[in-house]
């Protein structure tokens, strides 16, 4: 991973691209691979990345990063693989 890392920052630096917008870029996917990794839960991400959930909710807002665009591609789970609640509750009763 280091090498590809390597490959990357020396294709950014040839192609002439400011520190800034490099900064912006990898912080972007790097949040929205988190963010898909955890289905777009804020807080699960937050929790994973180490920083509280209005860190990440700010740092999203800053990068433009909607939480639309990441929940696009993620489906919730059909009915009959999601767990049943009602039937957990009437073992508690």
């Amino acid at each position: 991973m280091k090498r590809e890392l390597e490959i990357l920052v020396k294709q950014m630096h040839s192609s002439t691209i400011p520190y800034e917008e490099a900064v912006r870029a990898f912080k972007r996917q790097y949040l929205r691979e988190i963010l898909l990794a955890n289905r777009g839960n804020q807080c699960k991400a937050a929790v994973e990345m180490g920083i509280h959930r209005n860190t990440l909710s700010r740092t999203m807002n800053e990068l433009g990063l909607e939480l639309s665009e990441v929940r696009a591609g993620v489906k919730r789970p059909v009915r009959s693989v999601r767990p049943v609640i009602s039937s957990v509750r009437e073992n508690y009763r």
